[in-house]
């Protein structure tokens, strides 16, 4: 196995094109006064039960909702992902050089199965390189690792052991050893099938020099396991197969998912990679693609995944993913007239309701339940009133608004993947929504306190769960 420690320095972004710092001082003083001036009306509220900027919040909510129910329905109404037929595959017998990154952090025991999913991928192995990334401390994957016998195509780059610690400072350190013309990131328990790089090539054959991505599908191999993992199916469903669809059919920027991106390595390289700093590398690459003039596609070929079937490892994972769209937003916004000329008005918008309305919904949804809350309890005299009707009429119809269109687009994600299983659990996603906001306002609250802390998702879970029933049952037998 081929060992890189030499630690090869990769190209990195400018500082103010990075999440180091989180905002600028422009930035601060503007939030510092949206926090004053909300402070001073919440205290006015209080006093006399007159608060008119529930009007505004409850029209920005309703107008990111029915952004995504557009999105989701123009891409139901023409598909716009790039789709290769086996007969185009068969008829090709020339293949160019392919490099795929594996970011692993203390992954020892899904190493057999990353091992399984890689060496099934049906593509040339003289044109193939598979560069594992390992962090300089995480001793117990490399032991793993020795026992192990990888072929000549696998390789071994090792991280300093230095911050930034994150997925997409690891990202640059493969990204500067790859020689593939292609490349793509898989995660360690992604299980792609096994014809999607040479569906990637072929995409990008009929696709436009100015598409240098292409990001497939993701999906997940335990939908059933419990509640959890069928809602976690039901929002990947409906994200991946529709919404992202949507996105690229309407020509708006696309944020990446965080694994089976395929990228022109030349151009990745050109645009110097992925930020160290955020947390949500995926998201941020995304959109400076679309920034420096080039194209993302979706490709109609699954990676499939493991489903967080824990609570607390979910709220980890869902707060790490919020906390990097925040960081996204206020990259991209330190110059917002300069974004604008870039973007165009329209993608401009888009951007603000795709990324900033991501956490936006997520972090208001308890206030609005909050406030509301308030105005039932509040007592007038001896009865139940309302403060203020013009509260509970706006924002109930905001949530109901929010809600039903929450449980539609479950729906029908599940319907796209036929997951009929999984209708009632998409009939219940309300309360995922409520799990959904807590994880939001755990990354909304870490992006002040820890902004490059990358909390670690456990992964073979669900192979260890099957595990130790069988153990179990074996016992008892």
């Amino acid at each position: 196995m081929n060992l890189d420690r030499e630690h090869r320095p990769p190209a990195i972004l400018l500082p103010e094109e990075t999440a180091r710092t989180n905002l600028t001082l422009e930035q601060k003083l503007t939030l510092g006064l949206l926090c004053l001036l909300g402070g001073q009306l919440v205290w006015r509220y209080c006093q006399t039960g007159s608060f008119w900027p529930h009007y505004l919040l409850s029209l920005i909510y309703a107008v990111i909702c029915f952004h995504k129910f557009f999105l989701i329905f123009s891409g139901l109404l023409r598909r716009q992902e790039i789709v290769i037929s086996e007969v185009e595959i068969l008829s090709r017998y020339e293949w160019p050089f392919y490099t795929i990154l594996l970011p692993l952090y203390r992954e020892k025991e899904i190493l057999p199965q990353l091992y399984r999913a890689m060496e099934k991928l049906d593509y040339p192995r003289e044109k193939l390189e598979i560069i594992l990334i390992l962090e300089e401390d995480d001793s117990e994957t490399q032991q793993a690792l020795e026992q192990i016998s990888l072929p000549p195509w696998w390789r071994l780059v090792i991280v300093p052991d230095q911050p930034p610690k994150t997925k997409g400072k690891a990202l640059n350190y493969g990204l500067v050893q790859a020689r593939g013309d292609f490349l793509v990131i898989y995660d360690a328990e992604d299980i792609p099938e096994p014809d999607q790089l040479k569906k990637a090539v072929l995409g990008f054959q009929r696709s436009p020099e100015q598409v240098v991505c292409l990001q497939a599908k993701l999906n997940y191999y335990n939908p059933y396991q419990n509640i959890l993992t069928g809602w976690f199916t039901a929002e990947y469903s409906t994200w991946f197969d529709l919404y992202l669809p949507g996105i690229s059919r309407v020509g708006a920027p696309i944020p990446l998912g965080g694994t089976s991106n395929h990228f022109r390595t030349a151009v990745l390289k050109q645009l110097r990679g992925w930020d160290p700093y955020n947390v949500t590398e995926d998201c941020d690459l995304g959109i400076r693609i679309f920034s420096a003039g080039y194209r993302t596609a979706v490709l109609d070929t699954t990676t499939w995944e493991e489903a967080n079937s824990q609570l607390p490892n979910w709220i980890k994972q869902r707060s790490r993913w919020v906390k990097g769209y925040i960081q996204t937003y206020f990259v991209h916004m330190r110059h917002p007239w300069h974004l604008l000329r870039r973007l165009g008005l329209v993608n401009f918008l888009h951007f603000n309701l795709i990324v900033g309305g991501n956490f936006f919904v997520l972090c208001f949804n308890p206030v609005a339940w909050l406030l509301l809350l308030w105005e039932v309890i509040a007592l007038q005299g001896s009865t139940f009133q309302f403060r203020s009707q013009g509260v509970f009429d706006i924002l109930g119809l905001a949530l109901l608004w929010g809600n039903l269109v929450f449980i539609a687009i479950n729906l029908l994600g599940c319907l796209e993947r036929k997951y009929y299983r999984l209708v009632l659990a998409s009939l219940l996603c309300p309360v995922y929504w409520v799990l959904m906001s807590l994880g939001a306002w755990k990354g909304l609250w870490q992006y002040f306190l820890c902004p490059h802390f990358w909390e670690k998702t456990a992964h073979a879970l669900f192979f260890s769960e099957k595990s130790a029933v069988k153990s179990e049952g074996d016992q008892i037998a």
